[in-house]
């Protein structure tokens, strides 16, 4: 089960930022979705504006998986996304499953990389 949830929670976040939030919902989402980025709606129609929204206004950004890691029902995404102008974050997404691999609840934080850093080591 812990490959499968890696595999859902990888696909589900790439389809949606990739312009497909809809299809995403209909394939990785459980009965309920309940959304904790205070950005987004609570629930699926939510979800779905919020990334609908976010692929007409920056169709031209990127999104690299670092890292994922799964334990019990959560899977946790580590991600590098690339925007206009060089515009780059890190991301990491939690995502808790239901007994069927789907997802039902979502948690992120989103982080600006910055221009400088005290060190040499990258935020991924």
């Amino acid at each position: 089960m812990k490959e499968t949830i890696k595999k859902n929670a990888v696909a589900f976040y790439k389809m949606a930022y990739e312009g497909n939030p809809r299809k995403a919902i209909e394939l990785y989402v459980g009965e309920e979705y309940i959304q904790h980025n205070p950005a987004v709606e609570n629930g699926t129609e939510g979800f779905i504006a919020y990334f609908e929204q976010m692929q007409d206004e920056y169709p031209n950004k990127s999104i690299d998986f670092v890292r994922v890691i799964a334990e019990n029902d959560l899977v946790a995404l580590h991600t590098h996304q690339i925007w206009p102008d060089n515009d780059q974050y890190v991301t990491m997404d939690f995502f808790r499953f239901d007994k069927n691999g789907k997802i039902i609840e979502h948690w992120d934080s989103i982080q600006q990389i910055p221009k400088t850093s005290a060190n040499k080591n990258n935020m991924y």
